[in-house]
């Protein structure tokens, strides 16, 4: 079997050759290029060449692959946007008929540009805001679809997310947290609001991923983690979202995941029920604040993404305490099991990282014993 066949067959619940290990190494990958620190067997090694050479599966079209974005953001004639750039400096502006939204960045020591001032700061920038989604278009490009499914090729199913929940959205794209729960609880009415002007806004946008017929598994790219959110907002605001969304997937044979990382305990009791067909990132200990077991037990026979905690590529932690805890995951999810790291590769992991991802990769295809899905 393809890793790209492999992949479709762990989330139908069917039996695969060997545990599928697909670890996401691009971020590493383009870190050390980027620096000139790639270990001097990948000097000239593409990207592919190098998933080829260490024999794992991918599953991103987009992420730090070079490739465009299925999903597309435009906006209508309406909208005037300025950026203004510097080596060190960003502001982007957006007029809206209530105002200026703006928004600050700081180019970091690795390179990228980090969002340092959020332009939500009251309550009056959410009328602006809701003016902004209501002349904002998500759409579903199939061209950049299909080049990103050509690029991976039988490497993996070709995967990307959908924007975030409305809540999500608030509070790590427009908002600080802090200001984000202040509004709530000072003029809920507002930011509820605000919350549908963005869910409304995504309607074409699933409607598009639906009808291309050529997707078979999306990621809600949520990155939820317990200190975003308490167990009442979790259930007041992003389940709602999650029953609406990821069913109308489901229903079209769409398969979904969702990304939850850092801690996550107080969301345990959720996650059997939540209407996902699998978990991605989900990071247990000695990096997350729970065990294994406890992961098992709650997600039931929903498919774990990852699993391996990402500390564990790197020093102080050993191979045979990586290994250890691979073998662990192993037994007790395999089949309806991805193996990667909770979340990634970590970046300057160094040539140690990728040696590691290398042993772990050759574990897997040696357990080639038979076995059926539980």
């Amino acid at each position: 079997m393809t890793f790209r066949q492999m992949t479709l067959s762990v989330f139908r619940g069917e039996a695969i050759p060997h545990p599928l290990f697909q670890p996401r190494i691009e971020p590493w990958y383009d870190w050390h290029k980027r620096f000139g620190k790639l270990p001097k067997r990948y000097e000239n090694s593409s990207l592919l060449e190098v998933f080829d050479d260490l024999k794992v599966s991918m599953r991103y079209v987009h992420y730090y692959t070079g490739q465009p974005d299925p999903v597309v953001v435009s906006y209508s004639e309406k909208v005037k946007i300025h950026r203004q750039f510097d080596a060190t400096d960003g502001v982007v502006v957006y007029e809206t008929p209530y105002g200026e939204l703006i928004e600050g960045y700081k180019l970091t020591s690795d390179g990228s540009w980090r969002k340092v001032d959020f332009p939500i700061n009251s309550v009056d920038d959410l009328r602006k805001l809701r003016w902004l989604y209501a002349n904002m278009i998500y759409s579903f490009s199939v061209e950049n679809f299909l080049k990103g499914s050509e690029f991976i090729g039988e490497r993996g199913e070709p995967q990307f997310w959908v924007p975030k929940s409305p809540y999500q959205a608030l509070a790590q794209v427009w908002m600080r947290l802090e200001d984000l729960i202040y509004a709530l609880a000072d003029y809920p009415n507002e930011v509820e609001a605000t919350m549908k002007a963005i869910d409304d806004s995504y309607d074409r946008l699933y409607e598009e991923i639906i009808n291309s017929g050529i997707v078979r598994i999306v990621n809600f790219g949520e990155n939820i983690h317990d200190q975003l959110l308490s167990p009442k907002y979790f259930e007041r605001y992003l389940v709602p979202f999650y029953e609406k969304r990821s069913n109308q997937f489901r229903r079209h044979s769409i398969f979904t995941h969702i990304h939850i990382d850092g801690y996550f305990k107080t969301l345990l009791p959720y996650l059997k029920h939540l209407p996902f067909d699998g978990y991605e990132a989900l990071t247990p200990k000695p990096q997350g604040d729970v065990e294994l077991e406890e992961i098992k037990e709650h997600i039931g026979d929903k498919v774990l993404i990852d699993g391996i905690p990402a500390i564990m590529f790197i020093p102080p932690f050993t191979r045979d305490n990586l290994m250890e805890m691979v073998e662990r995951i192993v037994k007790l999810f395999h089949p309806r099991l991805i193996l990667g790291a909770s979340d990634e590769v970590p970046q300057g992991g160094g040539e140690e990282a990728i040696e590691r991802v290398r042993m772990v990769s050759e574990w897997c295809r040696k357990q080639t014993a038979p076995q059926k899905p539980s």
